[in-house]
């Protein structure tokens, strides 16, 4: 018979698990409807040069939020201006600056 292993000196707590409180995020914190696509895309066309803001409804307000360095996205629509609407690999649907955009070379 195997010999049993000696109790720890460090008390178990048998307690309650604690849990964060709870914290309703304002409706900034969502991401609109019109601005996800469903499924996300999974090939891309171009990759970012830098890091770089992106907008939900256009480059005249406040940034979204910003795109990091290297990351994929699809061209969607592109008029020949300065920016460009994209779709990132978790289906963010923006738009961003054209000039910060590198095209993929296909492989």
């Amino acid at each position: 018979m195997a010999k049993r292993q000696p109790r720890s000196e460090t008390p178990v707590n048998t307690g309650r698990m604690l849990r964060p409180d709870a914290e309703v995020l304002d409706g900034a914190a969502l991401i609109p409807a019109a601005n996800l696509i469903k499924p996300p895309p999974n090939q891309f066309t171009h990759e970012l040069r830098q890091s770089q803001p992106y907008f939900y409804q256009g480059a005249r307000s406040e940034p979204n939020g910003e795109f990091p360095a290297g990351t994929r996205v699809v061209l969607m629509v592109h008029d020949g201006g300065a920016f460009c609407r994209v779709a990132d690999g978790q289906g963010l649907y923006v738009e961003t600056a054209y000039g910060g955009l590198q095209q993929l070379r296909p492989r």
